[in-house]
C-alpha cells in the first residue's frame, strides 16, 4: 500500500514534467527552427500555426487534466467506514479504493497518473485528457522529427529510418557527432511515440467500454451489464452537448449523471 500511495505522488509529477520539457523544447527549440515564407502572409505562417495548434492540443490535454482531479467521483459517506457498511452498497455501481480510502460511484478505476479515481463524474474529462495527450505527443513527436531532420540532414523517407535513429545516434553521441541537446530531443521522440500511443489505446479501450455501458471495474469483475443501445450509454457519459466539451475543457454538462448530481 505504502508503494501504491508513492506511485500516486510521483506519476503526476512525472506527467507534469513530460508537460514542462515538451513545452520547452517546442518553445525554444521547434518553433526558432520553422522559417516562415516570404510568400506567405503572416496569419499562416508556418510557426504561428504550429504554435496554435500545439496550444491548442495542449491546453486541451491539461484542462481536462486538471477537471479529472477537481471533479473527484461521488462519495458515498454512507457506504465508508466499517466493512458492515461497506457491505450495504451495491457492488455494480460502487468500489471501495484502497488507495483514496473512499467509496466510489461508478467505479472504473484509480488512475496514478491524475491521483484519482475514475468514476461517473469525471469519466469523460478522463477520456479527452487520454485522446488530447496522445494527440500531443503524436503531433510533438512529428515536430521533432522535422527538427531533428533539418538539423542532422537525415532523411526519414525510409520506414525503418526512425526505428534505426536512437541506435545510430547513439553511437554518433559518443563520437561527439551529435551534440548533447540533439540526443535528448531524440530521446524524447521514443517517449512522446510510446506515451503517444499507449494514450491512443487506452482511449479507444475505454469508448469501447462506454459504448457498451460497462466500467472496467465491472469487466474485471464479470459483472453483467444491463443492454443498452450505445447511442444512450455514450450520451450518458458525454452528454448532449459533447461537441463543445470536445473544443473546450469544462465539467460534464448535459449528462444524465449531472442532472442527477444536480437534484
Amino acid at each position: 500500500m505504502l508503494a501504491l500511495r508513492l506511485l500516486n505522488v510521483v506519476a503526476p509529477a512525472y506527467f507534469l514534467c513530460i508537460s514542462l520539457v515538451t513545452f520547452v523544447l517546442q518553445l525554444f527549440l521547434f518553433l526558432p527552427s520553422m522559417r516562415e515564407d516570404p510568400a506567405a502572409a503572416p496569419l499562416f505562417s508556418p510557426a504561428l500555426l504550429h504554435g496554435a495548434l500545439f496550444l491548442f492540443l495542449s491546453a486541451n490535454a491539461l484542462g481536462n487534466y486538471v477537471l479529472v482531479i477537481q471533479n473527484s467521483p461521488d462519495d458515498l459517506d454512507a457506504c465508508q467506514g466499517t466493512s458492515s457498511k461497506r457491505a450495504l452498497c451495491p457492488p455494480p455501481s460502487t468500489h471501495f479504493c484502497r488507495v483514496c480510502a473512499r467509496v466510489t460511484l461508478r467505479h472504473d478505476h484509480h488512475c496514478f497518473f491524475t491521483g484519482n479515481c475514475i468514476g461517473s463524474r469525471n469519466m469523460r474529462n478522463f477520456v479527452l485528457f487520454c485522446l488530447y495527450t496522445s494527440l500531443a505527443c503524436l503531433y510533438s513527436m512529428v515536430a521533432g522529427v522535422a527538427y531533428i531532420s533539418a538539423v542532422l540532414s537525415i532523411s526519414f523517407a525510409h520506414p525503418l529510418a526512425f526505428l534505426t535513429l536512437l541506435p545510430t545516434s547513439i553511437s554518433q553521441f559518443f563520437s561527439g557527432a551529435v551534440l548533447g541537446s540533439e540526443m535528448f530531443v531524440i530521446l524524447m521522440l521514443y517517449l512522446w511515440f510510446a506515451i503517444g500511443l499507449a494514450c491512443a489505446g487506452f482511449c479507444c479501450h475505454q469508448l469501447l467500454l462506454i459504448l457498451r455501458g460497462q466500467t472496467r471495474h465491472q469487466a474485471r469483475k464479470g459483472v453483467a451489464v444491463r443492454a443498452r443501445p450505445w447511442r444512450k450509454n455514450l450520451q450518458e457519459v458525454f452528454g448532449k452537448r459533447w461537441l463543445l466539451g470536445l473544443l473546450v475543457p469544462m465539467f460534464n454538462v448535459g449528462s444524465e449523471s449531472s442532472k442527477q448530481q444536480d437534484k
